[in-house]
């Protein structure tokens, strides 16, 4: 009897809120004993929570979200330990299965996220963008040393090699959005990692997304965006 009230406590303590949805999520944290899992969105620039999971002993999770289309999600872990891990892991999510493994002392940074087109994408976008963002570190470094020295000469090297970089990044995010603009992820991009691209630049890579992408949740985004740039502009 005691055994049987044990298990119906531990049950309990997993349940999440709520147990439905367009997107059901689960997973394991490797090395999780005790915490909360929560999934998040963005609302009106807020993370809000959609669904929580508490954690007493067992590693697996499942949680779910009303989904219509896709949308970049997060899933957040509050620690009982309070220790200084990284504890939020942003996925681009779609509607139907997912799947997260992750482990406690890595929580974001080892996560295999799979059940996402838009993830796939994502992963590999991210790949060349850490390659962009390692060589604007080493040119960073190195025009603070030429500052450090004085050469004027190695100073404008420098800042002209930096600004090449920087072109060079929005070039491969414009083509990556063309290429993949079937995809949810391809307005998304634009809006966060080249939104202050020339207005003739962003209008000419909307115009080339289909109607589908046009009318999704980050197409509706970067229009607003491009609308307001051009009323800056007047």
């Amino acid at each position: 009897m005691k055994k049987t009230i044990f298990l119906l406590a531990l049950t309990l303590s997993v349940l999440s809120c709520s147990r439905s949805g367009d997107l059901k999520l689960t997973g394991t944290v490797k090395g999780l004993k005790k915490g909360t899992l929560y999934l998040q969105r963005i609302q009106d620039t807020i993370l809000v929570n959609i669904d929580s999971l508490q954690v007493d002993g067992i590693a697996d999770f499942e949680l779910y979200a009303d989904l219509k289309e896709p949308e970049v999600l997060y899933l957040h872990l509050d620690k009982a330990d309070a220790s200084g891990y990284d504890d939020r892991i942003r996925f681009f999510a779609e509607p139907g299965e997912m799947n997260i493994i992750t482990s406690l002392k890595n929580f974001e940074s080892f996560a295999a996220i799979t059940g996402s087109q838009n993830q796939i994408k994502m992963n590999e976008y991210l790949k060349m963008s850490a390659k962009f963002n390692d060589k604007n570190l080493d040119l960073l470094k190195a025009s603070f040393e030429a500052q450090k020295s004085g050469d004027q000469d190695e100073i404008q090297r420098y800042d002209d090699s930096l600004q090449n970089l920087l072109r060079s990044k929005y070039r491969y995010t414009g083509n990556f959005a063309a290429t993949n603009n079937e995809l949810a992820i391809a307005p998304y991009l634009i809006l966060t990692e080249i939104p202050d691209a020339t207005v003739a630049y962003l209008d000419t890579l909307y115009g080339r997304f289909p109607k589908k992408i046009k009318a999704s949740k980050y197409g509706r985004d970067l229009q607003r965006l491009i609308k307001a740039r051009k009323k800056e502009g007047q």
